[in-house]
């Protein structure tokens, strides 16, 4: 995980000074700057300064996985160009490319991005084609930026799940704090878009929608077996040798770490108020699965502490992700404690499958809320958890469980007045004790009792929650 930034345009050198001073909480172990002047890569942050001037220019700055130095972006060969995310298929692709003459020098996610890309544009196709082409062959999480010297073009996956905004002047980040540290606007560039920015402007075209996903629908039994492969598949893709779980005890969270826990050492977060319903179903759920549980039990004082940190995270006045955000820095911040970077979410589940309340009126609304889940969720999920260095994952945003999804008949996901029917069978299906499988789903922010405290807190200012929210925005940002 990881900074991505840059852009094109004047006093490059000076602004991309101060977009790494804003954005190097998202990678402090070391930094990286290729322009068409040159190409520096430290992890002293001191010499920052150093890094060469020009009127084109990507940056990262770097939270380690795995590796050294040696694996700071850019990668530079005929392109430059700077990732954020994982690709969880690398392997399989990087074969593919060398069975196909292509060389390597690293063994990282990044470069295999690259050179599919190169690939491509050496077979005729432009950037738009080739960057299509990557995205359907790619099995990962991803906000790619990359540069031929003369543009810069930016994408992020079809689900949006890292963050990348950019500017109309023609400067991009991982985070909007970054731009607004340079005076500049914040606009998302959109899930399977592709944005390309040159002297001449900005040019934005649609690459890879949701919908190219559609296929004969699932008949309900098929539909049951083809989510759970699917969904299992895409959780050992995702899992190190030691993964954390976000936990609330519900169906998702509890499908995802009976998952995991065949295929690595998990340990389950959660973080509540004493008695919430998160905690006692995350203890409760946690012994029945046999699974380490740690748990963060706040308080008034843990919350009047984390708001600030909160509201800086995620960008924006919002006091529903405000209240959201509170147990998930609180857990995130208690896995980067015990060493852990990579915790799985169930994050995505409800509107693939049906979870919410409205869709039994207005089952239309899933698939819209699907393609909106980048900048509503995902995108404050993944600052909160960058700020504790720790790194989101999401099994149910692969494409293989969307695609799953989305061919599964409406019917299927909502029976008889039951939510997420046909994921609760998979579940079953898939070795789930049934208590857990069919427990209803509690929000966030009222299972962790983290909105009570909140609007104790606004009230004792005298405000209303979304006033307090718009008040700690400002403070922090200076912004109207």
């Amino acid at each position: 995980m990881c900074l991505v930034a840059g852009g094109l345009g004047s006093n490059l050198r000076d602004r991309s000074i101060v977009m790494i001073n804003a954005g190097k909480h998202r990678g402090e172990d070391s930094f990286g700057v290729w322009t068409d002047e040159g190409v520096l890569k430290s992890s002293d942050f001191s010499k920052v300064p150093e890094m060469p001037d020009g009127k084109i220019g990507l940056i990262q700055c770097r939270l380690a996985m795995t590796g050294s130095l040696g694996f700071t972006q850019p990668f530079v060969n005929e392109l430059a160009l700077v990732h954020n995310g994982e690709i969880y298929n690398h392997r399989e692709l990087r074969t593919w490319l060398e069975g196909r003459g292509v060389s390597f020098k690293t063994d990282v996610d990044s470069e295999v991005i690259l050179r599919l890309i190169e690939f491509f544009l050496d077979r005729g196709l432009d950037a738009f084609g080739a960057v299509r082409k990557a995205m359907l062959m790619m099995e990962g999480d991803y906000a790619v930026a990359f540069s031929d010297g003369e543009r810069i073009h930016l994408f992020r996956d079809p689900l949006g799940v890292r963050p990348l905004y950019r500017s109309p002047e023609g400067f991009f980040a991982s985070e909007k704090k970054v731009l607004w540290a340079i005076g500049q606007e914040a606009i998302p560039v959109e899930p399977g878009e592709l944005v390309t920015i040159s002297r001449e402007g900005v040019e934005v075209r649609k690459v890879l929608r949701l919908e190219e996903l559609r296929r004969k629908p699932f008949d309900p039994e098929r539909a049951v077996k083809a989510i759970g492969r699917a969904l299992t598949c895409s959780v050992r893709h995702r899992v190190g040798k030691k993964t954390g779980v976000l936990f609330s005890g519900g169906l998702d969270s509890s499908l995802v770490a009976l998952i995991a826990s065949e295929y690595s050492d998990v340990v389950l977060y959660t973080a509540g108020v004493e008695g919430s319903p998160d905690i006692e179903w995350a203890r409760l759920a946690a012994d029945r699965l046999g699974l380490e549980l740690r748990e963060y039990v706040f308080d008034l004082d843990d919350v009047m502490e984390a708001v600030p940190r909160v509201a800086f995270a995620i960008e924006e006045p919002n006091p529903m992700n405000l209240a959201i955000g509170i147990p998930l820095y609180f857990a995130t911040r208690l896995a980067r404690d015990d060493g852990v970077k990579v915790l799985l979410s169930g994050q995505g589940a409800d509107e693939l499958f049906g979870g919410y309340a409205k869709y039994l009126e207005r089952p239309e609304l899933m698939e819209e809320d699907l393609k909106g889940l980048g900048e509503r969720n995902l995108a404050r999920d993944d600052k909160i958890a960058m700020m504790n260095s720790v790194e989101g994952r999401f099994p149910f945003l692969s494409l293989s469980v969307v695609s799953a999804a989305i061919n599964t008949p409406l019917d299927a996901k909502i029976s008889g007045g039951v939510r997420k029917a046909v994921l609760r069978k998979a579940a079953l299906e898939l070795g789930l004790p049934k208590e857990i499988a069919m427990r209803e789903k509690k929000a966030a922010q009222y299972g962790s009792g983290s909105q009570k405290l909140l609007e104790k807190l606004a009230k004792s200012e005298g405000l209303g929650l979304r006033e307090y929210a718009e008040k700690v925005f400002r403070e922090i940002f200076k912004r109207e």
